[in-house]
């Protein structure tokens, strides 16, 4: 059991990887993406709002679908899906080439955010020790890759194809083979249908209740609003606001990914000793401080930390919202979860529309205030992810190799 799980450990963490990987290429390459298609600037925000939109759906979707089909199939063939429709979007001619791309990208997406954070949650069940921010930093990992293999698409003006394929040629058949060993969580006698008493919270339909779920909700949509201001803003910001040059206003982003990936590198180590209640509150203090430098930097260099700061706080907050709901409905984990990752395109699509208005309405500094005061409120729903009496959680956790079904290879 021990080598099922170590392998089941590497391939999701592997799958993690190659997601990041093709989100980075698709969105750091959107202007020339733009550009080959004749996008017009008024229509660009439709094709991008529909991507989650549609991946919203696909997790909605995926809840339904693993009722009947184990998650790690699920997985199994939509991560190939994605990587197909990224070549897709690089290989078009045509907008109506674009939006079908885009179309299957997104629902593709939703089902495999959602099938890869319900293996995450059950896989970290069986390991009895928290391991999920290990495979978001294998997701920020990949996303660094991209980001950087996009860099050099465009520095050499490679066509989009060209750019793309070598990615795709690698990940895909890396990705099938490492498929073979995904570990799927125990199932209820009905699937995902577990009773209320299990400790599922009742109501709702596979006995996950949703007043119990929205505190996570509304954690997840706040770090992603968090997270969609510097991806979308940070560029703008150091260089409209802070008067940096265009060069060194490149950089903020790829400082907040690098943090992002060390701060979920380490943060596992700090949820072992001191629970996810105190590593969420600790990271939501961070992020907000992160947030307050932004907004009052004199400099981009004061900038530059702020957003260094917004990587280590913000990192932690979605894994661990992911882990909270695993052990909140542990007999209803993959509904949780795939009901829990829709409101991660929810902060996505509401982040970076609202800091835009209130930068053009108000001040691009007075913008940055909103996202900071949305994470401070996660403190006070910070209880929510505190380890439920005799589950698996917090700081003090105990193996349960149990709860762990056959590999999909058949282990």
């Amino acid at each position: 059991m021990t080598d099922v799980l170590r392998r089941g450990r590497a391939s999701l963490a592997f799958g993690f990887f190659a997601q990041g990987v093709a989100f980075a290429l698709l969105v750091t390459r959107i202007p020339a993406i733009q550009d080959r298609y004749g996008v017009s600037d008024a229509l660009l925000p439709v094709f991008l709002a529909a991507v989650p939109v549609l991946a919203g759906a696909g997790s909605v979707a995926t809840e339904r679908l693993v009722r009947r089909v184990r998650p790690s199939r699920v997985l199994r063939w939509s991560q190939p899906v994605v990587l197909l429709a990224l070549l897709g979007v690089g290989a078009g001619d045509r907008m109506a080439a674009l939006a079908a791309a885009l179309a299957v990208f997104g629902l593709a997406v939703g089902a495999l955010d959602a099938s890869m954070n319900m293996l995450g949650v059950s896989l970290q069940r069986a390991y009895g020790r928290s391991i999920m921010l290990g495979f978001h930093a294998a997701y920020s990992l990949g996303g660094i890759l991209g980001a950087s293999l996009a860099w050099v698409g465009a520095h050499w003006e490679l066509a989009l194809w060209v750019s793309y394929l070598p990615a795709v040629a690698v990940l895909l058949p890396a990705a099938l083979v490492g498929s073979r060993w995904y570990v799927d969580g125990e199932r209820t006698d009905a699937g995902v249908e577990a009773s209320a008493s299990e400790g599922a919270g009742g109501g709702g339909g596979a006995g996950v209740g949703f007043k119990m779920l929205l505190p996570l909700c509304l954690v997840m949509t706040f770090a992603y609003i968090g997270d969609s201001t510097v991806s979308n803003w940070s560029a703008k910001y150091l260089q409209d606001v802070l008067g940096s040059s265009e060069q060194l206003a490149t950089v903020p982003y790829n400082v907040y990914m690098v943090t992002t990936l060390v701060g979920r590198a380490v943060g596992d180590f700090g949820v072992r000793r001191l629970g996810a209640v105190a590593v969420v509150r600790g990271g939501a203090v961070v992020a907000a401080g992160g947030f307050a430098v932004v907004a009052v930097a004199p400099g981009a260099w004061v900038g530059m930390l702020g957003f260094t700061l917004l990587g280590l706080g913000l990192c932690v907050l979605v894994p661990q919202t992911f882990a909270a709901a695993g052990r909140l409905f542990p007999g209803a984990s993959d509904a949780a979860v795939a009901r829990l990752n829709v409101f991660n395109y929810v902060g996505f699509l509401v982040g970076s529309p609202l800091v835009g208005a209130l930068g053009d309405a108000w001040s691009y500094r007075g913008a940055m205030l909103v996202p900071m005061v949305l994470v401070l409120v996660t403190l006070g729903y910070a209880r929510s992810f505190e380890a439920q009496p005799g589950r698996y959680g917090g700081g003090h956790e105990r193996p349960r190799t149990a709860d762990v079904g056959r590999g999909s290879n058949g282990l």
